[in-house]
């Protein structure tokens, strides 16, 4: 949804509603995305994003919140992800691209079912971060609240994990329950920011801004910091790219993300 010129004053407190929840949304992508990035788990986000809009269908169909659905079904996801990781039958980018896509189609042929019900596909594909309430606010920020708590609780098995796997394990300190945790962390991450940049947008604001971080960063946890600060600014940018240009606020950000992240690359890297 585009942020339209000469609209009312009113407009003002949905500009600043899309501005306090994209921050949130920032805060808990940045340190959860340089995981994403570190282990290279981009398409895992795209899978789990991908079903997302399973969990609308599954939503609307049940009565319950959007969120609830799609909370519920990228956490289903995510288990399932985290139990065939160790099978040998189908490799294990093709079984992301059946689960993504899979998920996606029949997510999309739900919705086509669903005739009483008017439904703006193109904001849960692309977001509409100005139709976000106080009611979202609050599961945004609380919701994130918990996802920092969660990766606070995991960071320094799963950073041994992710430099050397076979020495945190010969250690003790890579538990299998890591992974689990940090792929239902990413699960809870798309379920509140689906609103913000949509279900196809929404890995880009996981990996752009951690990869912006990357160059310049002197250590792992200042990486996690400058990621929360380059997507801040990407969604402060991306609004701002909205109302004066009147393009889609979603996109938006993540154009405003990319050009962070070529900004980024003329600046000395550190690693």
């Amino acid at each position: 949804m585009a942020i339209r010129t000469g609209a009312p004053a009113m407009l003002d407190d949905f500009l600043v509603r899309a501005l306090v929840a994209g921050l949130g949304v920032a805060m808990v992508a940045g340190p959860l995305g340089c995981f994403v990035v570190w282990r290279r788990m981009a398409y895992v986000g795209d899978t789990m994003a991908h079903a997302s809009l399973l969990g609308v269908a599954l939503g609307l169909i049940l009565g319950l919140d959007l969120g609830v659905g799609v909370l519920a079904v990228t956490v289903t996801v995510a288990l399932l992800l985290a139990a065939l990781q160790g099978q040998r039958q189908i490799g294990s980018d093709t079984l992301l691209g059946i689960l993504a896509h899979g998920a996606l189609s029949i997510g999309l042929v739900a919705v086509a079912f669903l005739e009483s019900v008017r439904l703006d596909l193109m904001a849960y594909l692309f977001g509409d971060v100005l139709a976000v309430s106080t009611g979202d606010l609050l599961w945004i920020w609380g919701g994130g609240a918990a996802v920092l708590a969660g990766l606070a609780v995991v960071w320094r098995p799963l950073l041994a994990a992710t430099v050397d796997p076979d020495l945190a394990l010969a250690e003790g300190a890579a538990a299998p329950w890591t992974r689990v945790v940090f792929v239902l962390l990413i699960a809870t991450t798309i379920a509140i920011a689906m609103k913000i940049v949509g279900v196809l947008l929404i890995t880009a604001l996981l990996i752009i801004p951690a990869a912006a971080a990357r160059r310049s960063a002197r250590s792992p946890e200042a990486m996690a910091l400058a990621a929360s600060v380059v997507g801040a600014l990407a969604v402060a940018g991306g609004l701002a790219l909205s109302v004066g240009a009147d393009t889609p606020s979603g996109p938006s950000i993540v154009v405003a993300a990319l050009a962070l992240f070529v900004g980024s690359l003329a600046l000395p890297s550190r690693g």
